[in-house]
């Protein structure tokens, strides 16, 4: 999946395709969000805060699992 490089101190690239969205963190984890609205997606990307809308809206709150 491409992701696209975001500004953030705790996010370093995000991707989305066929509603899973795939995260890469500034500390090496990449995971990938299952059943994510695509409205959830447009919403991160806009944010302020990418990292502040990750916790408050994605984490914890969607299936996960780590792929690298």
């Amino acid at each position: 999946m491409q992701r696209h490089y975001v500004i953030s101190s705790n996010l370093r690239s995000v991707g989305y395709s066929d509603n899973v969205l795939e995260i890469e963190f500034n500390s090496g984890g990449i995971y990938q969000y299952f059943n994510v609205p695509v409205e959830v997606f447009f919403r991160l990307m806009s944010a302020p805060s990418h990292g502040k809308f990750f916790h408050a809206n994605i984490k914890n709150r969607y299936y996960y699992k780590r792929i690298a």
